[in-house]
């Protein structure tokens, strides 16, 4: 029997994309075109896995299409946003294609890190229009041991940086 890790904010995470594909394409315009009939403009929101190593995160975006250069990266306030554009590989004609479901446009995505990352470590690459950022995981405050004199005795106090610590007698 194996046990697996339940991570609630994962889960959420999860549910929001999903609810966000929901609401991105019901909320969708059809646009005249393509033969007088209707249809409907796509947003593209590229696909993105984030693992867990031992001592980073490591997140993969599928960018089929685009180069390094259509995609932007920026860290600000903990937060990584990743943004670019995929162009269109067709001219917009009235007649010429029975059908077009490879999505383009601009697309955004954000991801929320932990406090203490240190943006110089950040590290991407781009290869087979797979976008991968690696991303150090900041270094835990380890408990600090002080001596503490008093009078003939000496006592040990153990406590983190944080002060999350009680102290031990």
């Amino acid at each position: 029997m194996a046990l697996i890790r339940w991570e609630p904010v994962r889960e959420l995470h999860t549910m929001q994309n999903e609810m966000n594909r929901l609401f991105n394409t019901f909320f969708d315009s059809p646009t005249p075109g393509n033969g007088g009939g209707n249809q409907v403009t796509r947003r593209w929101i590229p696909a993105m896995d984030v693992a867990e190593t031992e001592d980073q995160f490591v997140l993969r975006a599928d960018l089929p299409g685009m180069s390094e250069s259509d995609v932007n990266i920026e860290l600000e306030d903990n937060v990584l946003t990743i943004a670019g554009e995929r162009k269109a590989e067709h001219e917009q004609k009235g007649e010429g294609y029975y059908r077009v479901e490879r999505s383009f446009g601009s697309f955004s995505r954000s991801l929320t890190l932990p406090d203490g990352i240190n943006a110089e470590g950040i590290q991407a690459g781009f290869e087979h229009g797979v976008l991968e950022v690696r991303i150090p995981k900041p270094e835990e405050h380890k408990p600090r041991k002080v001596q503490i004199s008093l009078g003939s005795s000496t006592k040990t106090i153990e406590g983190s940086e944080t002060g999350e610590g009680t102290p031990a007698a």
